[in-house]
């Protein structure tokens, strides 16, 4: 039998708090926002940051899933796997935001996630490039 290789990244249930708290939060939030109000300038900014909360929390799972099943050298860190989260929801406001101004093209869709994959790969290469004892 192979040795089976040792996972450090954190597991799921670590994340489920969390995901459930910023959840509710953003996908209540949200509905309160787009039934209770006009959209106007405060109302607008509060549905994206709201939009981001709901995303990340509803995403959170699915990153520290794929973190834990598919490790990496160094290990995923809890701030990762959050901040990845964080990215696609910053991803998916960025489009919600330019549909609203109805500039959203297919070819804009694939140059900003390419984008941020590039920007999370960088990331990923400086954490593991830094030297720890």
């Amino acid at each position: 039998m192979l040795p089976m290789e040792s996972n450090n990244s954190p597991p799921v249930r670590d994340f489920l708090f969390t995901a459930l708290f910023l959840a509710l939060v953003g996908w209540l939030g949200l509905f309160a926002v787009i039934i209770r109000t006009l959209p106007v300038l405060g109302p607008r900014w509060l549905f994206f940051f709201l939009l981001v909360l709901a995303i990340a929390g509803s995403i959170l799972p699915a990153a520290a899933f794929l973190n834990y099943r598919f490790p990496t050298t160094p290990p995923a860190k809890r701030t990762t796997v959050l901040r990845e989260a964080l990215l696609v929801s910053f991803f998916i406001a960025t489009l919600a935001w330019l549909q609203l101004w109805r500039v959203l093209t297919p070819a804009l869709i694939v140059l900003l996630a390419l984008g941020i994959g590039f920007i999370e790969w960088m990331i990923r290469l400086w954490e593991g490039s830094r030297w720890e004892p």
